[in-house]
């Protein structure tokens, strides 16, 4: 039985800042690169065939990584990328928990009833 495993990236700087992400090409920092180091060695024990990997730096770091300890490459999928969180790209967490207050609290109830400003909602991706 094939067996499907999903892995988000590990940690980046706008993470920790609590900033609106998206698409933003931003690399992992040094926790990340530790987190994604952890999951690979966790991951070593199971059998696993392929990697895909979305194009964004955090992601394809986050694969080789991992892909490092089955030796495989990675497929980078750009059907993978993070969504489009248009108007709320760049701005931090509590700039749009400001500035959008109803809509934001929609999100993080309903996410998937919520269609971000400019961008694309769950449904979307």
């Amino acid at each position: 039985m094939t067996e499907i495993i999903l892995a988000r990236h590990g940690e980046t700087k706008w993470n920790v800042e609590e900033v609106f992400r998206g698409r933003t090409d931003i690399e992992l920092n040094q926790t990340g690169i530790k987190q994604a180091e952890l999951l690979a060695g966790y991951l070593s024990k199971h059998k696993i065939d392929a990697i895909y990997s979305s194009p964004l730096k955090r992601a394809v770091k986050t694969a080789e990584i991992i892909a490092g300890y089955h030796g495989l490459d990675i497929e980078v999928a750009p059907e993978l990328i993070d969504f489009d969180c248009g108007d709320w790209h760049g701005l931090l967490r509590q700039e749009v928990q400001d500035k959008y207050k109803e809509l934001y609290d929609l999100w993080v109830n309903h996410p998937d009833k919520v269609k971000i400003p400019g961008g694309e909602s769950l449904n979307d991706v």
